[in-house]
């Protein structure tokens, strides 16, 4: 007899878990990896849940008790309307936030559209983030749910605004991530802090006008609004629930939950387009035959004059407009020295010296001029073989910046005395913007030439370089501090003239600003010059260390 043969085991049958399962883990596995990279990332996440939790505790304690009042249902439903904005903008601000934001790490896996979408919202309600807005939702139909109809339309409006929020946060990333993954997506990153800055002003000028008899009031045409928006509208149901409006209740919560159906299929096409479409780095991009002239020069260089100024005008204003870390810097001084004067103007506490705040901002980008070149400095460092080279190099630059910083401040000041309805104010402002304005930029040529200091270019929240700090705080407010002192013939003029009432002499102050101006400018260049040209080795070396 032939040898038996054996058939073969039968293969396991396994379960398989379910895709939502495994990113559920992914998620939890890519938090505990990340905090156990370094204690002080530990340390940071530790204090945000720290500080969330208070700051949800202390949300739902304010909810609880304008439970009952009158303007309830307007407050919860702007807040839920701010809630949903936020998270439609953090994407597109912090996308290295968070690695499962970025979906095309999984476009070679073989997963279809539809599952994949399930597991990534799973996935993405493990955090942070969408247990605070899960509190903060709560409290908001805490506040509004009157009776047992409104509390059933509150169970089910809780979790439908939370959920709502994190689909639209991620649908608006998946729609841009190839702009976030990109260069401009890490200048659009960059401007996080101007965000902050202006949404903080916001904040204050909203809280005052709040803080106002009848400030309510004038917020609940909004409100009425933003009732009608995804999700605020779902807690507009639970509100009109209590108030026995049931079918205005229901529409609500439809319209949340069609918005929803909405986000998740506008993010599933997303997906598929981002799996299999090409992107940018496999199309050869068009040449633009109208960037430059016929003779080579672009549109920038023909309105600039020749030579070495024009030559250099080009280059910081390319700077201004290319470089992240430069763009964000003038977008925030630009901002923040529109938005201070107006929103002090428009709240009635404001006066026409609030202009100066622009110059003031805007004047000290002229401080760290060769730090903002970082290591390419050396070759601009080959051409300032003497002081004339080093006052060309420098006066340029200056003018650059003259030429964007000039008719922004005159376009400050003349806004600014419009809102305060007292155009016999705008010589004064002027004349005493375009002092401080000379003044900084003076300064600030002589602390670009003694106390350099390198910019990172890793790091879009650091500007100074480990070690170098105290340069950094010697050139800002030492300058800023001697552009104050330079500008005490100019205020002492307008203290004078005001106290003496001598008011129709206060258009003086415009001729004179200017001129006073630009002779500290001059004076600034002419003594900053010598002084790059004798120390352009320890300058060097200063803005190569980042």
């Amino acid at each position: 007899m032939g040898a038996a043969t054996s058939s073969p085991a039968p293969a396991s049958s396994a379960p398989v878990p379910s895709l939502t399962s495994v990113f559920v883990r992914l998620k939890l596995s890519l938090l505990r990896n990340g905090l156990r990279q370094s204690g002080g990332r530990t340390a940071a996440y530790v204090v945000s849940i720290v500080f969330g939790v208070l700051f949800a505790a202390g949300m739902l304690l304010a909810f609880v008790l304008v439970r009952g009042h009158e303007n309830a249902g307007t407050v919860a439903i702007l807040l839920t309307g701010v809630v949903a904005l936020a998270w439609a903008v953090m994407p597109l601000f912090v996308p290295s936030g968070d690695e499962t934001l970025d979906p095309s790490r999984l476009v070679m896996l073989p997963l279809l559209p539809a599952p994949l979408v399930r597991a990534l919202l799973v996935a993405s309600l493990v955090g942070v983030g969408p247990v605070l807005t899960l509190f903060l939702a709560f409290g908001a139909a805490l506040s509004v749910a009157h009776g047992a109809a409104a509390t059933l339309v509150a169970v089910l409006a809780v979790p439908l605004v939370t959920v709502t929020c994190v689909a639209l946060s991620r649908a608006v990333a998946a729609a841009n991530i190839r702009l976030l993954t990109s260069r401009k997506g890490r200048d659009l990153a960059l401007l996080s802090g101007l965000v902050i800055a202006v949404g903080m002003q916001v904040v204050n000028f909203a809280a005052q006008r709040l803080s106002q008899p009848g400030g309510m009031d004038a917020v609940a045409p909004a409100a009425a609004v933003v009732g009608w928006l995804p999700p605020a509208a779902a807690i507009g149901a639970v509100d009109a629930a209590g108030e026995g409006a049931y079918a205005v209740a229901a529409v609500r919560l439809l319209l949340t939950a069609a918005a929803l159906a909405g986000l998740v299929h506008w993010w599933r096409r997303s997906l598929v387009r981002l799996m299999v479409e090409p992107d940018g780095s496999t199309i050869g991009a068009a040449p633009d035959p109208g960037a430059r002239g016929k003779d080579g020069t672009g549109f920038l260089g023909r309105l600039l004059p020749g030579g070495r100024t024009g030559a250099v005008m080009e280059r910081s204003l390319r700077y201004m407009w290319r470089d992240p870390k430069t763009k964000a810097a003038w977008v925030t001084s630009l901002a923040i020295g529109l938005i201070v004067p107006l929103f002090n103007a428009l709240q009635g506490a404001g006066s026409i010296y609030w202009a100066c705040f622009a110059s003031g901002m805007l004047g000290m980008l002229m401080y760290n001029q060769f730090g903002q070149d970082t290591s390419a400095f050396w070759m601009v460092a080959q051409t300032l073989s003497t002081p004339a080279d080093a006052y060309a190099e420098l006066r340029a630059r200056a003018l650059a910046l003259l030429s964007v910083t000039l008719p922004f401040t005159v376009l400050v000041t003349v806004l600014t005395a419009a809102v305060l309805g007292d155009w016999g104010l705008l010589a004064e402002g002027l004349g005493l913007s375009f002092g401080l304005l000379g003044a900084m930029l003076g300064t600030g040529a002589v602390a670009s030439a003694l106390f350099p200091y390198s910019i990172p270019q890793d790091s879009g929240y650091k500007n100074v370089v480990p070690g170098q700090a105290g340069l950094a705080w010697i050139s800002i407010f030492g300058g800023m501090l001697m552009a104050a002192v330079l500008c005490a013939p100019l205020i002492g003029a307008a203290v004078y003239f005001r106290v003496a009432d001598h008011h129709s002499l206060l258009w003086l102050l415009l001729p004179a600003g200017t001129l006073y101006g630009a002779l500290l400018v001059w004076a600034g260049l002419r003594l900053a010059a010598p002084r790059t040209a004798n120390r352009l080795p320890e300058i060097l070396a200063a803005v190569s260390k980042g």
